[in-house]
C-alpha cells in the first residue's frame, strides 16, 4: 500500500500523465499516482511549480499501448534546477506574489464577463413589456400556445447515446448544448446512428425552431435555430422541447428573445414541478404569455436586439481573449522563476 503524507507532490504516472498536485492529508494512492517527498534542499512549492511548469514534457514521456504511463526511471530522469533554499523561498516568495495578482485579475474578468451577460438580459428587460402590466395601443397578450403550431420533444435509442461511441452519426442536442445566450455548444457532441434517426418522426430540428429544456438543472434554457445552423440533420433527446412558431402571428426570432429574456424564463420556470430533477410538461404552454404586436413592429424590435447582442457578444469574446492571454502569464513567470530571472 503506498501512502502519500501531508505536504508531498503527487503526479499522476498513469494517463493523463503528468498532472500534479499537493497532498493535503495523509492518504492511500492508486497504481495511477505517484508521492514525491522532497529532501531538506528542496522546497515543495519549488518542485510542484517546476513539474508543473514540465507537465507537458513530462507528458511525453508516457508509453504503452493500452494507456500511456511513466515509470520511476522516467521520474528519476528529470533534472531540477536546485539554487539555495533561501534562494528558493526568495522566489517561491516572488512568484505567490505574481500570483496572487494573476488570480485577482481573473475574478475581475469572470465578473466582466457575467455582466455582459446581465447586460443582455437588461436589454431584453427594457426591450418587452412586462408580464401583467398594461400593453401599449396594437398590442395584446397572447398564450405561448396561441402562438405556436408544434410542441414536441425527442429521444434517443435505448440505453443512450454515451455507450454507442460511434464516430459518425447525427448530432443529438440536450440541454449542455445550449449556451446563455440563445446558441449552441458543439464542442461535445452526442450523436445517434443516422438509421435512428430517419426511423423516428418527432423531435427533427429545422430552421426557426426554438428549444426549450424541459427538466434537470437548466430547466428552462432556450435556443434557437437560425439558418445558419451548421448541420443539415439533427434533432433533440428527450430533455428538450421543440416549438414552432405561427409565422403568420409572430416572428420565431421575436418569440424566442422574449422567451430568451427573464420575463419569459420566469414563467416558463413557474410552471416547474418536481424535486431538483424534475422539470415541465407540454402543459407549460398554456401558462406563458407573449406579447404580439404587428409583425412589422416584431421585425423592428428583432433587429435593434440582434444588433445589440452582437456588440456584448464582442465585449464578451475581447474579454476572453484577455483571459487568455492572464492565462499565459503564469507559465512566463514560472519559465522565468527557472531561469533565474525573477
Amino acid at each position: 500500500m503506498k501512502i502519500a503524507r501531508p505536504g508531498d507532490v503527487l503526479i499522476s504516472v498513469r494517463a493523463p500523465v503528468g498532472s500534479v498536485n499537493i497532498a493535503n492529508d495523509m492518504s492511500c494512492i492508486g497504481r495511477g499516482l505517484a508521492a514525491l517527498r522532497p529532501n531538506n534542499s528542496l522546497d515543495v512549492l519549488w518542485l510542484f511549480y517546476y513539474l508543473r511548469l514540465h507537465e507537458d514534457q513530462i507528458s511525453a514521456l508516457g508509453k504503452g499501448s493500452t494507456f500511456s504511463a511513466i515509470t520511476k526511471t522516467d521520474l528519476d530522469s528529470i533534472f531540477i534546477p536546485l539554487p539555495s533554499l533561501s534562494e528558493q523561498k526568495r522566489i517561491l516568495a516572488r512568484i505567490n506574489d505574481l500570483f496572487s495578482r494573476i488570480r485577482e485579475a481573473k475574478r475581475l474578468r469572470q465578473e466582466a464577463q457575467q455582466e455582459a451577460e446581465r447586460l443582455w438580459q437588461s436589454v431584453l428587460a427594457d426591450t418587452f413589456p412586462k408580464p401583467g402590466t398594461k400593453l401599449p395601443e396594437g398590442w395584446q397578450w397572447l398564450r405561448l400556445d396561441e402562438c405556436i403550431t408544434t410542441i414536441e420533444s425527442g429521444k434517443r435509442p435505448k440505453g443512450g447515446v454515451r455507450k454507442l461511441k460511434i464516430e459518425k452519426g447525427i448530432f443529438s442536442i440536450g440541454g449542455e448544448h445550449l449556451t446563455w445566450d440563445g446558441g449552441f455548444d458543439f464542442s461535445r457532441p452526442r450523436l445517434i446512428p443516422e438509421e435512428y434517426y430517419y426511423s423516428i418522426k418527432k423531435g427533427k430540428i429545422k430552421p426557426h425552431d426554438i428549444l426549450i429544456v424541459k427538466d434537470g438543472a437548466t430547466t428552462g434554457k432556450t435556443a434557437y435555430v437560425s439558418e445558419n445552423f451548421p448541420f443539415q440533420d439533427a434533432c433533440v433527446n428527450e430533455h428538450v422541447f421543440i416549438i414552432r412558431a405561427k409565422k403568420d402571428l409572430i416572428l420565431p426570432k421575436y418569440l424566442f428573445l422574449f422567451l430568451l429574456s427573464s420575463f419569459g424564463k420566469k414563467q416558463i420556470l413557474s410552471t416547474f414541478h418536481g424535486a431538483a430533477q424534475g422539470g415541465i410538461n407540454s402543459q407549460f404552454v398554456k401558462r406563458v404569455f407573449i406579447p404580439v404586436t404587428s409583425l412589422a413592429n416584431q421585425k423592428n424590435i428583432v433587429s435593434y436586439l440582434e444588433s445589440t447582442k452582437e456588440k456584448i457578444i464582442a465585449l464578451k469574446n475581447s474579454q476572453e481573449e484577455v483571459d487568455f492571454e492572464i492565462n499565459m502569464l503564469e507559465k512566463i513567470i514560472l519559465e522565468k522563476a527557472f531561469r533565474g530571472e525573477l
